[in-house]
């Protein structure tokens, strides 16, 4: 078994310390997941965020992982924002900790990577954007935003059939602190 095997171990068996109002949440989200499969359709989920450079993309990874991980097929997860940056740093070295593999490709400052989690899934691709960029799908998806700016400043996601909203906390605050690689860390782990 691999670190990040038994990393996902960790998380399924503690899924019950969720806390009851985000499980409301999420239940919607698993709804629409549910609905979308009864119908014999493919689930486009679009993880929102500021800047699309953290939160947004721990959602976007750990929605594909998790999908894999239960074996529901057929689930495509991405991720935007109401501007671009880049995925930052710090955030991919959490991952890294926690066994991804992450790739880079090219040299701009908002460089497109490979995460692979697994030998047998396509790696799955990261790099900073809008919610609409062409890159993420126009309609039929479910907007899930990660942070709760967006969700203010972002009040209609066009193509969106379902919107719902589970904010974190911005690991970014303890950028440059002793503190940074565990808050990463632990917001990595929150949003699995």
């Amino acid at each position: 078994m691999t670190d990040l095997q038994r990393y996902c171990e960790k998380i399924a068996a503690s899924c019950s310390a969720i806390p009851e109002v985000r499980k409301l949440v999420l239940d919607r989200l698993a709804a629409y997941i549910i609905s979308k499969k009864k119908a014999g359709e493919t689930v486009r989920l679009i993880y929102i965020c500021t800047h699309n450079s953290r939160r947004s993309h721990f959602g976007q990874i750990w929605a594909q992982v998790a999908a894999d991980y239960y074996g529901i097929d057929d689930v495509q997860s991405f991720s935007g924002g109401t501007e671009a940056t880049a995925f930052n740093v710090n955030a991919r070295a959490s991952l890294q900790r926690i066994g991804f593999q992450i790739g880079a490709e090219g040299d701009k400052p908002n460089k497109r990577f490979q995460l692979t989690y697994s030998p047998s899934k396509p790696p799955i691709i990261c790099f900073s954007k809008t919610f609409d960029d062409p890159y993420n799908p126009k309609s039929g998806f479910a907007a899930v935003m990660t942070c709760s700016d967006a969700e203010v400043n972002c009040p209609f996601v066009p193509g969106a059939e379902l919107r719902v909203a589970t904010t974190y906390d911005d690991p970014k605050a303890a950028d440059g602190t002793p503190l940074q690689d565990q808050t990463y860390d632990d917001r990595c782990r929150q949003i699995a």
